[in-house]
């Protein structure tokens, strides 16, 4: 049985294929929501909760291949999984471009379609494991002041703290001192663990010489 803390919401212009899918999610343990429109799913933002959306294409007013682009500028992250009752290939290739997790076709049997909604809460939790990670990371860069974030640059090029000391112009005890702060705060035991967070959330590090060219 599917975990029932993720919610399915449930895009569908069609009220009677809404109450049919809310029926069959809830009798299966699912939590359900339904929305008639895109504009009524944008409204109920914001979508912080865990799961995703079961989108029809063919809506009057905004399309679902329109509200799926529209999730995106709005920073909503949930994964969708299409489910038309009219489609054609260049359709659904532009939906698995955009990352939808896969695009059924009305009718469809339960099982395609649990397995479907299945890989996109799976999806949508280890996104939110991932963009926990790196805002963990980007928290501890913040926290850095001016000197400890040169220094921190100054040792991912790989530089000794006398090194470090005579191209800050600072004492190398006083490198010392705030390149263990940059540990601390940084919560990293070791360089290369210090090197392998700043590497996850792509933090770029001034070439030396680079103001030159």
């Amino acid at each position: 049985m599917p975990e029932t803390d993720p919610t399915i919401f449930v895009v569908d212009d069609d009220a009677a294929v809404r109450l049919s899918l809310m029926r069959l999610l809830r009798s299966t343990g699912w939590n359900a929501e339904a929305f008639a429109s895109g504009v009524e799913f944008l409204e109920r933002a914001p979508l912080s909760e865990s799961g995703c959306v079961l989108l029809d294409v063919q809506m009057p007013g905004m399309n679902g291949l329109e509200l799926h682009e529209r999730m995106a500028e709005a920073g909503i992250c949930l994964p969708v999984v299409f489910l038309t009752g009219k489609g054609d290939i260049p359709m659904s290739v532009h939906a698995m471009k955009q990352g939808a997790v896969d695009f059924l076709v009305k009718p469809v049997e339960e099982d395609v379609l649990f397995q479907a909604l299945d890989q996109a809460i799976k999806r949508q939790l280890v996104e939110a494991v991932s963009r926990h990670h790196h805002d963990s990371i980007m928290a501890r860069l913040i926290r850095l002041s001016v000197r400890e974030r040169e220094v921190l640059e100054q040792v991912l090029h790989g530089r000794l703290n006398k090194q470090i000391a005579y191209d800050l112009g600072i004492a190398e005890i006083t490198v010392k001192t705030h390149r263990g702060r940059v540990m601390e705060k940084m919560e990293a035991a070791t360089i290369a663990e210090l090197v392998h967070l700043c590497d996850a959330v792509g933090f770029e590090i001034p070439q030396p010489g680079a103001e030159a060219g």
